[in-house]
């Protein structure tokens, strides 16, 4: 029997993760080694504090009900987090829990917008707010980062009449698959935009604590911006629990209320002891967070060396946990490039037309294995001959 299928699906095809997902398999299956640069999935393990209390939190027979929101110790721990980073003061009901910064990035878009209203989204940006604008019916209007605006986009150059019909727009810094760093300039320029055409601002910060030279900026924190918008953070990355989807809103009380009213129609909450871990999480305030940056950035000037050596001079990011690198001349695509990459290297990387029509040109190289599995990478790429090939 052969299912029909909506109309909707036609916006979420077979994506390009799944054809490379295909490829490495299928090179594994024939006993070819493989590294695995493309998923930002961290390698690293969470504090043990956090996997104590989680541990103990699955003893309590107690806790295996419905959450439905979020604890008053969870929101205080994110109230608690921003004041002692950011110096940003928030009340309980400027925050909403969340299952992860994407349950909250394709959901917002259902509660601001109706169909055929624009989202303003960065172009490259991270393929969740795509899923979150076709769900919504609204459509995208992709912002391009260009490297010769320092990867931030132009805010003067979006059209009057796109403007005049948006109701949010989106933005992340440190980013994804570009790890560019927003200024406080650049944020009260936005600010100043959506109070003047009346839209909502979500910034995702889920690479909030993967920096390296300088600390990013909260939106949050920029004179304006709780007036216009939220910010959404995840434990994700900044603290390896990927696994445990948890994460949170902040900001603006009326889109946090529409968001939490939204949602309380969609799940009952997340794990109260998945909750527990995530408060001592935020809460603590030990060298984990510094050590787990100190090892990300090892990761990135031991791979930026090795490829610098072998003839493929990259950028060197300030924060998150991915390389934007420039596709070397003599290839078509960034698809064409990534696809030979992992047939006669053995490696994988996204290309950047995954993220939208600006991303094309690049690949993304994300941190996610230890430091002589990179240098072994790069080894690699020398062998196979492909930049030989290239620089020819």
């Amino acid at each position: 029997m052969e299912f029909p299928i909506s109309k909707r699906m036609a916006s979420f095809p077979e994506s390009v993760f799944a054809e490379l997902s295909q490829i490495k398999n299928s090179k594994l299956s024939d006993g070819f080694p493989v590294i695995d640069l493309s998923i930002g999935s961290p390698d690293l393990p969470p504090p043990a504090f956090v996997m104590e209390e989680l541990a103990r939190g699955t003893r309590e027979p107690e806790l295996y009900g419905y959450s439905l929101t979020g604890t008053n110790e969870f929101h205080s721990a994110v109230c608690s987090y921003y004041k002692r980073n950011f110096e940003v003061d928030l009340e309980s009901s400027e925050v909403q829990l969340l299952m992860g910064s994407q349950d909250g990035l394709v959901h917002l878009p259902m509660v601001l917008c109706d169909p055929g209203e624009y989202i303003l989204v960065p172009d490259p940006g991270y393929t969740a707010y795509a899923a979150g604008a076709a769900l919504a019916g609204a459509q995208m209007y992709g912002l391009p980062l260009k490297k010769e605006n320092s990867f931030l986009p132009d805010l003067d150059e979006i059209p009057e009449e796109i403007l005049i019909n948006t109701k949010l727009m989106i933005l992340n810094f440190p980013g994804n698959p570009v790890p560019a760093m927003a200024t406080e300039e650049f944020f009260l320029q936005v600010i100043h935009l959506a109070k003047k055409y009346s839209f909502a601002v979500l910034h995702d910060f889920a690479y909030s604590e993967l920096y390296y030279e300088k600390k990013p900026i909260s939106f949050l924190s920029v004179t304006g911006a709780m007036d216009v918008g939220i910010e959404m953070n995840s434990l994700s990355k900044s603290f390896n629990m990927a696994g445990c989807r948890v994460a949170y809103a902040a900001g603006n009380q009326q889109l946090i209320a529409l968001l939490s009213n939204f949602k309380s129609n969609l799940d009952y909450g997340v794990f109260l002891p998945v909750q527990s871990a995530a408060v001592k999480a935020l809460n603590d305030q030990s060298s984990f967070l510094q050590d787990l940056r100190e090892t990300y950035k090892k990761r990135r000037d031991v791979l930026l060396k090795e490829l610098k050596n072998i003839g493929w001079d990259i950028s060197k990011p300030a924060g998150s946990m991915f390389l934007w690198a420039e596709v070397p001349c003599g290839y078509s695509t960034s698809r064409d490039f990534a696809v030979d990459l992992i047939n006669r290297a053995g490696v994988v990387v996204t290309p950047g037309s995954a993220f939208g029509q600006w991303g094309e040109g690049y690949v993304r190289i994300a941190l996610v294995q230890p430091e002589d599995v990179l240098r072994q990478a790069a080894a690699n790429i020398e062998k196979s001959g492909i930049l030989k090939k290239i620089l020819a």
